[in-house]
């Protein structure tokens, strides 16, 4: 099978599982829409807030990727089991970290000036996925496991199956029913608690029945924690997970800047960020799908394949980027009309859409560069650059641009600046990862026959 085949059905599998994913999140959108725009405003943004510590904490374990990739490149299956029974400590402290600040939303809700209206439904919005954390964290290593085995399919296979969960519960715990009262928005995050739970104990049943797992002996006594390999996860994961959280932040902290503009243009901005988010998992499933085949090749000692690789995954994700971006420019009003009937808030979302669709073009390029630079322990220049250009030009200039003016233009209160400003600083973002790849894949550079010494 050659290498873009590979590459594709990897990241296709993926893709499907993702979208199911999404279409979680796109159910909630629309069920919170169709109940009021005041539900809709609580959960723009409640799932900004978790979804910039979840995706945060997530990038620390999906950047493991590159690990186990390498390990089962190198013909060393058992050491994956005691490396993933190793990050099930790192697992412990981060669930912990992220139930803390779920359950502590209030000072960013006042920093960013949330109305007083929607702290406390945010609150109890966020209460219950604090609960729900633990369970999506652990099924995110056994996700990361199957993608560096290279077998996403049993993943793929639960998350569009929990569809049949998350969907019903949903709209009945929002709407209510059969003796059970409408929650509104907190209806959303108790079906996303099922879902969770249900995902994660099918999981370890699959660990512990599938004979594909029995190779990796992960069903071995947990050892003590072995400190320096907790650290050498900590050094690859944590730069990593902070550079997804700023990526994240950058926009989902539009949701809290923008609500002090009401509650049509939150409504507005969440459609808009729904989009955003489900185009992005066509980049993600090839950064994963590129990422987990470079770093197979580099852990069998073959640079010049993992190179190959690479290129196949940059003109993937390009071609994918324009396509989609294209699609969403000329499609975009009839897009927002599945999400809102109302009048004032199709009348801001189809405008925005068009940023979005430029957004997503340099999006996808970034994607697959930073997953791929991870593979070659490439982290804490992404994250500098990320720091700079998302936070500092695209969320801070938009900021000006929205409230305070700047230059020549003055303050325009709407979402259209945030987006704007922070196309543009992804697209500087992409040029400069482009450029730091090509100088880690080049014959020669020390990055090239990197690999994960650990045990």
């Amino acid at each position: 099978m050659s290498e873009l085949s590979t590459v594709s059905r990897h990241a296709l599998t993926l893709l499907t599982g993702q979208l199911a994913v999404m279409a979680f999140g796109v159910t909630d959108t629309i069920v919170a829409g169709r109940h009021g725009e005041a539900s809709l405003a609580a959960l723009s943004v409640g799932s900004a807030i978790f979804i910039s510590v979840y995706v945060a904490l997530m990038g620390v374990f999906q950047a493991l990727l590159p690990v186990w990739a390498e390990q089962r490149g190198a013909r060393k299956p058992e050491v994956i089991g005691k490396s993933v029974r190793q990050s099930l400590y790192l697992c412990a402290m981060a669930c912990a970290l992220g139930m803390l600040i779920l359950l502590s939303p209030g000072p960013l809700l006042r920093w960013t000036e949330v109305p007083e209206a929607l702290r406390t439904e945010v609150g109890r919005y966020l209460a219950v996925l604090a609960l729900a954390l633990p369970p999506a964290l652990l099924f995110r290593l056994y996700s990361t496991l199957n993608q560096a085995i290279g077998r996403p399919q049993l993943v793929t296979w639960l998350q569009v199956g929990s569809l049949a969960i998350k969907v019903p519960l949903s709209i009945w715990f929002t709407f209510g029913g059969a003796g059970l009262p409408g929650q509104g928005a907190v209806g959303c995050a108790w079906a996303t608690l099922a879902v969770n739970a249900s995902m994660l104990a099918v999981a370890v049943w699959l660990l512990r029945t599938q004979d594909l797992y029995t190779p990796l002996r992960v069903w071995q006594r947990m050892e003590r924690p072995h400190w320096p390999t907790i650290l050498g996860f900590a050094r690859l994961g944590v730069p990593a997970g902070l550079a997804i959280l700023v990526e994240v932040t950058s926009f989902t902290l539009m949701a809290l800047f923008i609500a002090r503009q009401g509650t049509v243009a939150t409504a507005a901005h969440q459609i808009a960020t729904n989009v955003a988010a489900v185009l992005y998992m066509v980049p993600l499933s090839l950064g994963i799908a590129t990422s987990a085949r470079v770093s197979y090749w580099l852990g069998a000692g073959d640079a010049t394949r993992a190179r190959s690789v690479v290129l196949i995954g940059i003109r993937l994700s390009a071609l994918m980027g324009i396509t989609l971006a294209a699609i969403l420019s000329i499609a975009n009003e009839a897009l927002a009309g599945l999400y809102s009937s109302s009048p004032a808030v199709l009348a801001i979302t189809g405008g925005l859409l068009q940023w979005v669709a430029a957004y997503h073009a340099a999006d996808a390029l970034q994607t697959l560069c930073v997953f791929v630079l991870r593979s070659y322990r490439i982290t804490m220049a992404p994250l500098a650059v990320y720091c700079l250009l998302l936070w500092g030009t695209g969320l801070g200039g938009g900021y000006m641009l929205a409230y305070r003016g700047l230059g020549p233009w003055a303050p325009m209160a709407s979402p259209v600046p945030f987006w704007a400003a922070s196309a543009m600083a992804l697209a500087v973002t992409a040029s400069l990862f482009v450029l730091m790849l090509w100088l880690a894949i080049r014959p020669g550079a020390r990055g090239a026959a990197s690999g994960w010494q650990e045990t």
